[in-house]
């Protein structure tokens, strides 16, 4: 069992230390913050083009972080997914859970049409995630994002809210 919601500002602590204990699990796939100010600092961004979800486990414990970033309104309806598990909570499925909650949210309250999610070809966890949760290739950027001082190449995976609707919000097809 998960529960979703919003991350702000005053989770920032809570979220540092989750992140310095998450290091080795995301090496090499973000360039990890360093202090809690920089947090703060996203956390109190104002939510208009960023939206910060937090995924605690039964006990109430962070277990992972999504965020819809770079959200764009208008005829685009459009946002990028960002997402990471937080140790020791890895592997026991509360990201996919987490995941069809927020894409619930971000194609209903939120009303976006369309999700991205750009993923280095190596992260086989995470390709198989959104595999599963029905989005579908859609091409590869290279040299896309810089992580770690290095340009990363990336696949690019897409979901749209039709998608989502004729799957009934749930998933195409369980990951391998």
């Amino acid at each position: 069992m998960i529960r979703i919601g919003l991350l702000g500002a005053d989770d920032a602590p809570e979220l540092f230390e989750a992140v310095v204990r998450s290091r080795a699990l995301h090496k090499p796939w973000i360039t990890p913050v360093t202090t809690e100010a920089e947090i703060r600092e996203y956390l109190s961004q104002p939510p208009d083009g960023r939206i910060s979800y937090g995924i605690r486990e039964g006990s109430g414990r962070l277990a992972g972080v999504v965020n819809i970033n770079s959200v764009i309104h208008g005829a685009f309806q459009n946002g990028f997914l960002g997402y990471y598990a937080i140790s020791p909570y890895e592997g026991h499925g509360f990201m996919r859970a987490g995941l069809i909650a927020v894409l619930d949210r971000a194609f209903g309250e939120h009303g976006l049409h369309r999700v991205e999610a750009n993923i280095q070809p190596d992260n086989v966890r995470s390709v198989h995630l959104v595999q599963g949760l029905g989005f579908r290739f859609e091409g590869h950027s290279p040299r896309y994002l810089r992580i770690n001082g290095e340009w990363k190449d990336h696949d690019r995976y897409a979901l749209t809210v039709e998608d989502w609707r004729v799957s009934g919000g749930r998933t195409t097809s369980e990951p391998t």
